[in-house]
């Protein structure tokens, strides 16, 4: 989502996964399927796409189409409502697919998005109330025990931290220093 701004009159999401609760999904995580079990927004657990179309609604822009895996297309039309969508793949296993040509992928996505466009002003921006509650669920306790020792963060069990941010910009930069951040990190 860099370089989102209220500029923008909406969002496609191309090439999305399911969510890590997701049970059919392929590759299916949220953020990191190595490291996190859950991630919420003000008590909802929530997939990427839509993580990111709360990013986009705290700027006035919707999302008005996704492409993904049949098991990321239906979570993100359950979430986000009826943007247009192009199912590439369908998922067989956490990893294994049946997946159609990347030519007729591209073909499918094209006519979605051009679709998508025709209806632009049918969609409504994403928007979650604002502080807004993050909860991260990590599938070890360490990350865990150690974000809590920031002030701003909570401990809500072994595995699981709350933090509360003023708008969208901040629980995304806070998920970005939580993502990306290792001790390992060298020039």
């Amino acid at each position: 989502m860099a370089g989102l701004d209220s500029s923008f009159d909406a969002a496609l999401f191309i090439g999305y996964h399911a969510s890590t609760t997701s049970v059919r999904g392929v590759r299916a995580h949220t953020f990191s399927s190595a490291h996190l079990s859950r991630v919420t927004l003000n008590g909802n657990a929530v997939t990427e796409g839509e993580f990111n179309a709360s990013f986009a609604g705290a700027m006035d822009v919707p999302v008005v189409f996704a492409s993904g895996d049949d098991a990321a297309v239906e979570e993100l039309k359950s979430r986000l409502g009826k943007i247009e969508t192009a199912e590439t793949k369908r998922s067989l296993g956490f990893h294994s697919a049946e997946t159609i040509t990347p030519e007729a992928s591209c073909e499918k996505i094209a006519a979605g998005v051009k679709a998508a466009l025709k209806r632009l002003g049918e969609f409504k921006p994403y928007v979650v109330k604002t502080p807004v509650t993050l909860e991260i669920s990590f599938k070890n306790y360490m990350p865990a025990e150690m974000l809590s020792y920031l002030r701003s963060v909570q401990r809500v069990d072994s595995h699981t931290i709350r933090f509360v941010g003023k708008d969208m910009a901040e629980v995304s930069d806070f998920v970005d220093v939580v993502d990306g951040y290792s001790p390992d990190l060298a020039p």
